[in-house]
């Protein structure tokens, strides 16, 4: 490694154990809200109408009834291991996020069980209920965090079987929406579904995009500095394109790469930490296949 290079990539690392507190702070606060919020939708709408959400929470609503053990401790227990993945795949910064939004989302389910429900109306319950869910979970993953681990392992099985994420976190719905239907009723299965499904839309319009893969074209003078970052912290591949601008005539050079949706967060974070004037373009893709799009574990 040259000396440049070795100098650049010691001046990332240093910017990166910088963050501002002010921006640590503002991604704690909305992430504390977003789980709050969570927990508000599954305790005071959801649950006490039998209602499921999809995922490791809908799990754990089913060992819930099954059982009578508070569902904070099963959210918290089932998605352990997942702090683990979400650490080792997408980054620090994402897998305390997710810790912290987790605990949160365990703690407050625990004290909102004993508030009274908001409505006895299913109809009224799943709407609404689907609604406050979907923008909790949508503002977490907004702020570089998640509140469901199913997610994480939906994005690890991609690598390894010609599925994508979408479909992976469809089988295990269906799968805890068929279980939940033994256990609960069919009735509310069906509610269940409905909830998911308005959760899923809701999160859609908070993080403006629920793809799971996405492309970031970014132009910048510091080009090789960003490509640097993205390389060393989100473990992403990067290609160099050589542009010229329609006005100026000026070569650029454009920096191409690929990303999942949890890791946007933290792409637009290194961008505006480097290069506050850069040009970014993000755009969602449906299908990736081929090239090296498997990225790199984080130590």
């Amino acid at each position: 490694m040259g000396e440049s290079s070795l100098q650049r990539q010691v001046e990332t690392e240093l910017r990166h154990r910088k963050a501002s507190k002010q921006k640590v702070i503002k991604r704690t606060f909305f992430v504390f809200i977003g789980a709050i919020m969570m927990a508000l939708g599954i305790e005071v709408f959801l649950v006490p109408n039998m209602i499921m959400d999809g995922g490791i929470v809908g799990i754990s609503i089913i060992l819930f009834n099954l059982t009578g053990i508070k569902l904070g401790v099963f959210i918290f227990l089932l998605n352990i291991p997942f702090f683990f993945l979400g650490y080792k795949q997408i980054g620090k910064t994402f897998a305390f996020s997710t810790v912290f939004g987790i605990t949160v989302l365990s703690l407050a389910t625990s004290y909102f069980h004993h508030v009274a429900a908001f409505t006895e109306d299913m109809l009224l319950a799943t709407v609404f209920g689907g609604m406050v869910l979907g923008a909790g979970v949508g503002l977490v993953i907004r702020y570089g965090g998640a509140l469901d681990g199913s997610e994480i392992l939906a994005i690890l099985l991609n690598k390894k079987f010609p599925f994508s994420v979408g479909e992976f976190i469809m089988f295990f719905n269906i799968f805890i929406f068929g279980w939940g239907g033994f256990v609960l009723g069919w009735d509310r299965a069906m509610y269940s579904l409905l909830a998911y499904v308005i959760a899923f839309k809701t999160i859609d319009i908070v993080i403006d995009g629920f793809d799971e893969s996405k492309s970031a074209w970014i132009i910048s003078d510091k080009h090789q500095e960003i490509g640097d970052a993205v390389v060393s912290r989100l473990g992403r591949g990067v290609t160099y394109l050589n542009g010229e601008g329609g006005y100026s005539g000026e070569e650029k050079k454009v920096i191409f790469c690929i990303v999942t949706r949890l890791e946007e967060a933290k792409l637009k974070s290194i961008v505006e930490e480097l290069d506050a004037s850069a040009f970014l373009a993000v755009a969602d893709i449906n299908e990736v296949r081929g090239g090296r799009f498997k990225k790199k574990d984080i130590h």
